[in-house]
């Protein structure tokens, strides 16, 4: 499986890596992002099984990455990982076609929880 962790920031990269390695993911292929505008192209040239995004990103956000997404026909497995898990951003998350969202900070337990029934 190939999942794309799109987030702005490269430590936060490296911690949902070590996560997922962590959360016994680590046999899957890994491709980073650097915004939403990157997720979007590598989306397109990648093809990945799911995609784990931050919400908030400079070019485009999480939520915007998300509905562009859907509004170009992508099906692919979609899920936040966030600083902020309001119950509204949840809602809104959802809505748009989401399956989870780990809020920060967040454990391997959380993401075993989140992932094991798109993976499988």
């Amino acid at each position: 499986m190939k999942i794309l962790i799109a987030d702005d920031s490269k430590v936060m990269r490296q911690i949902v890596t070590r996560t997922l390695r962590q959360a016994g993911f680590s046999g899957h292929d890994l491709v980073e992002a650097v915004d939403g505008a990157d997720a979007f192209s590598k989306v397109q040239s990648e093809e990945p099984d799911l995609v784990l995004s931050d919400w908030n990103m400079p070019n485009m956000t999480g939520i915007e990455l998300l509905d562009r997404l859907r509004a170009s026909g992508s099906t692919v497995s979609f899920g936040f990982v966030t600083s902020e898990g309001s119950p509204e951003m949840r809602e809104r998350a959802a809505n748009s076609g989401a399956l989870f969202l780990i809020a920060k900070p967040f454990t391997p337990e959380a993401f075993r929880e989140a992932l094991e029934p798109v993976l499988d």
